[in-house]
């Protein structure tokens, strides 16, 4: 009994998952995109409507429900957007992870909104399609759901109130992989879509906890492989991380730093892996206010309490 009321929660909670999350929270959802308006670029094998597959075991999260989404055939992007006198005019793209089986559209997702919208920063969040047989570079739909979801924010920069040049990505788990594949191939060329003249390089991105970096004796994934291009990074990852192991961070850290590329690495004792943003009593639940420290280190976000109205007040009298 207890179980199908949990199981209930949290289609209740799938239903609810593109809503902002926290009572009173600073954000408004602004826009919902699809990625693929006329069809997606490869046809898809999966059928069925979109559910959420986690077992029983899988559906509390610090104590907390979580809700997974996979069967995404219609690739989305969700746009949230600070309060208008909070927006710094940065924004970042977010890829949630889940193996690239399906997608942990809260935890991950709607619950990072949350946080980047408390700090000022637009916050578009990309679900991108899964199931897929496996990633780039075998499998490119992942990439290009990145690439598009990229060029149609930039597109919509003046409408949502952001500065294109401050647009950057943050992924988790799988969604990590696939924010490093889109920093390291922003000029890949699918065969199955018409080339583009927006830009699709973040200018910025945030690794955690994540897969398929590690290559063979010890080197970085050459698929993966950074350039001078590669934008700053900031990664986070746990060293008992049991799933995609802590190797992955050190490793792609090492290659940044020899490709010359600006990258800040936060690795802790414990964490393990999936932790989100969810609080819990580990000294990893505070990698949120790292992160906006580095945020502003970088030059992505401006003072605080610096609104949109301000920047562009500071630019006039510059010009």
């Amino acid at each position: 009994m207890a179980a199908m009321r949990l199981r209930l929660l949290c289609c209740v909670l799938l239903c609810a998952a593109t809503a902002c999350t926290v009572v009173g929270s600073a954000c408004a959802q602004v826009a919902t995109l699809s990625l693929w308006p006329s069809g997606n670029p490869e046809p898809g094998t999966v059928t069925g409507p979109e559910f959420d597959p986690s077992k029983d075991s899988e559906r509390l999260l610090a104590g907390r429900p979580v809700v997974r989404v996979t069967n995404v055939t219609h690739p989305m992007l969700s746009v949230y957007t600070p309060q208008h006198a909070a927006n710094t005019g940065a924004a970042a793209l977010v890829f949630p992870g889940g193996s690239y089986l399906r997608l942990a559209i809260q935890a991950e997702g709607t619950e990072v909104c949350d946080w980047l919208t408390s700090i000022g920063v637009t916050c578009v969040l990309v679900k991108y399609r899964v199931p897929e047989d496996g990633h780039y570079p075998e499998n490119v739909a992942d990439l290009e759901d990145a690439q598009q979801a990229m060029r149609l924010t930039r597109s919509h920069a003046a409408e949502w109130h952001i500065d294109p040049a401050r647009v950057g990505v943050i992924g988790f788990s799988a969604g990590a992989h696939l924010a490093v594949a889109l920093s390291t191939h922003p000029e890949f060329q699918s065969r199955n879509v018409p080339a583009s003249s927006l830009d699709a390089r973040p200018a910025f991105q945030m690794v955690l906890y994540p897969g398929w970096l590690s290559g063979p004796q010890g080197t970085v994934n050459p698929a993966l492989q950074p350039t001078a291009k590669t934008p700053p990074t900031f990664l986070v990852q746990a060293e008992n991380d049991y799933t995609a192991h802590v190797e992955n961070a050190l490793i792609y850290f090492q290659a940044l730093k020899q490709a010359g590329v600006p990258a800040e690495l936060h690795l802790f004792a414990e964490g393990g892996h999936g932790f989100g943003l969810r609080p819990t009593e580990l000294p990893i639940t505070h990698w949120p206010a790292l992160a906006e420290t580095w945020l502003r280190t970088i030059h992505m976000l401006g003072a605080a309490g610096q609104g949109i109205e301000g920047r562009e007040a500071a630019s006039r009298q510059r010009r």
